[in-house]
């Protein structure tokens, strides 16, 4: 691992496309200010015609755009390295003037809500402000008065504080040893782990690294519990102040997501799913002359001896090739994330793990993640331009306050870009055993990933939920059995749960962004059935452009139906799960042939 300064600067992102200089940004924060400074003195308790309103939402979107571009160079800087204290001191700060700022502006949206029905209606008839005030006057039941909204806007950074312990109990105060198997060291870091022994194909390596790596996670499992724990009171709290009878349903709402939707994305796939994987942990097993299969297993390849190194200019080559039903004027999209630098993939000394794309507003994507000449990276890095072409697009379509689409949909484009590459090699495999690899790459990485340790996640937050809305605390003990009993759910006894097994739900920052895991499963049963149909008639992709244009301009049900896919009924999630039991057999039967 290198430091940042080590690595050349091709292999990491040009955040001067935010702002040309460390001047130009205090200048925008200054400016910043300085506007919504302006705002209130114009706006507030002044809202009273229709020409103040649409002035008035005009002005608030620009101030969120710059906020958008603000808060991203001060957080981008910290993620590529969360040992810069530099960084990490100007990201504190500007949190601190977006609270304040917040706090002034908080008198909008209830002012707004209050005003005569007869007014908003006229409003209304202007196309570009008419949804945003529509859902507003949705969302009136939740709003608190002036008073309250503005002290909790105020209070935006220290609410924020479980994530900010988080971040730093995860990449600051855990520090892995190094460990020795048959006389050789390898360096344990997260990164390390998660991209490289957890899959290491030396059985004596990987049991040991996973050993390790669990024995100091446990060493920090009462302060990340407790960190994880003043989260989901405070979303207790927040739910309850805005009505809410459970924290889930106010989580919910804000994706404008049925219950019924969500506990069919996770129930259907812990019963119907899990057969099917357990047949997949045996393949693993008898691949490897396993004598058991152990939880940390699961990450194998199932020919590593076959999957060659991709370098990064092949890798943008086959995601090219993969994108091109979708036309050339997403594929410029793709181009320009690749010539100018929106991708951080070094692997670097003090870089957050994962994988993201941020888009402000206005703005070009930025990519986070690492890439180790896999095919697994290849894919990550699909994934990730998905997210980045999907919000170009709905950026050039849609104002700022309906350019994201529900959470429930998010998933949706950058799992379909993985599939579609996945499909490209698939058509391009010369024998049964590139055919084979190929394959155990779909289901290793794309559906794995998404449609198990995502969904695994999800079954544990909705138990932890339940729990907190019962009056609950949670500590470390209770965490650790809610996620052992998920795993044994699932597994069964076709995996052996290893001690360390149910630390798993340590190592994740989703649980800190509302109701985001089970969303993968549900944005990749989305990118599966479109996938699909553009692989099955290449005139769809046009279609499926068109509906990455519409943004957040509908809900996700309508944006589903709109590319074809009706997920107020369970059959796209069937036929998802039907799907990866056939890529599972298929890969069974091609593992015979091959034997």
């Amino acid at each position: 691992m290198k430091e940042r300064t080590e690595v050349p600067v091709e292999q990491t992102w040009d955040l001067t496309l935010l702002f040309k200089t460390e001047e130009d940004y205090k200048k925008s924060i200054e400016f910043y200010k300085q506007l919504v400074e302006n705002f209130c003195k114009t706006f507030e308790n002044q809202i009273n015609t229709v020409e103040v309103i649409h002035q008035s939402l005009a002005d608030y979107r620009e101030i969120l755009e710059l906020r958008g571009k603000i808060v991203q160079y001060a957080s981008l800087a910290v993620n590529a390295n969360t040992k810069d204290r530099e960084a990490q001191n100007r990201l504190a700060q500007t949190r601190k003037v977006v609270a304040e700022c917040d706090a002034t502006l908080s008198f909008f949206s209830p002012e707004l809500s209050q005003l005569e029905e007869d007014l908003l209606a006229e409003a209304s008839k202007n196309p570009e402000n008419k949804i945003y005030l529509e859902r507003l006057l949705e969302d009136k039941q939740h709003l608190l008065s002036k008073e309250v909204e503005s002290v909790l806007a105020a209070l935006g950074n220290t609410l924020d504080f479980p994530y900010q312990n988080y971040n730093d109990i995860k990449f600051k105060d855990i520090q892995f040893p190094n460990f020795e198997v048959d006389g050789k060291e390898f360096e344990m870091t997260y990164n390390s782990f998660e991209k490289r022994l957890e899959s290491d194909e030396d059985t004596s390596i990987r049991r040991k690294a996973f050993e390790v790596f669990s024995n100091t996670l446990r060493k920090y499992e009462h302060s990340t519990a407790s960190a994880y724990n003043a989260q989901v009171q405070k979303e207790k709290t927040m739910a309850t102040l805005r009505g809410f009878d459970s924290v889930i349903d106010y989580l919910l709402d804000r994706q404008k997501v049925s219950r019924e939707l969500y506990n069919r994305q996770i129930d259907l796939i812990m019963e119907h799913l899990a057969p099917i994987m357990r047949s997949y942990a045996q393949l693993i097993g008898k691949i490897y002359q396993l004598d058991e299969v152990r939880y940390e297993d699961l990450k194998l390849e199932v020919d590593p001896h076959f999957a060659p190194k991709v370098s990064y200019e092949e890798a943008k080559a086959y995601i090219l090739d993969g994108l091109k039903p979708l036309g050339e004027s997403y594929l410029s999209i793709m181009k320009r994330a690749f010539d100018e630098r929106w991708i951080d993939y070094a692997e670097t000394i003090g870089k957050r793990t994962g994988a993201f794309c941020a888009s402000p507003y206005g703005a070009n994507s930025f990519i986070l993640m690492f890439f180790t000449e896999s095919m697994n990276d290849v894919m990550t890095l699909a994934h990730e331009l998905g997210h980045a072409g999907h919000f170009q697009l709905a950026h050039q379509h849609q104002n700022i306050q309906l350019s994201r689409p529900s959470m429930y949909f998010v998933e949706a484009p950058s799992t379909a870009n993985e599939l579609l590459v996945e499909n490209y090699l698939l058509q391009n495999a010369t024998d049964a055993r590139m055919k084979r690899w190929i394959i155990s790459q779909i289901i290793g990485k794309t559906y794995y990933h998404n449609f198990v340790t995502h969904l695994l996640e999800a079954h544990y937050q909705r138990e932890v939920y339940r729990l907190v809305d019962e009056g609950k605390n949670l500590d470390a003990e209770t965490l650790n059995q809610i996620y052992r009993q998920t795993l044994e759910q699932f597994w069964g006894d076709s995996v052996v749960l290893t001690e360390g097994a149910e630390l798993t739900w340590m190592r994740q920052p989703h649980y800190y962004m509302g109701l985001y895991s089970y969303t993968y499963s549900a944005g990749l049963t989305i990118g599966t059935q479109v996938a699909k149909m553009i692989q099955e008639n290449p005139e769809k992709a046009a279609e499926w452009v068109e509906v990455l244009k519409m943004g957040g301009s509908k809900t996700a049900e309508e944006l589903a139906k709109a590319a074809g896919v009706d997920v107020s009924t369970d059959e796209p999630l069937r036929n998802t799960i039907e799907t990866i039991g056939d890529y599972v057999q298929e890969l069974i039967c091609l593992t015979n042939r091959l034997d």
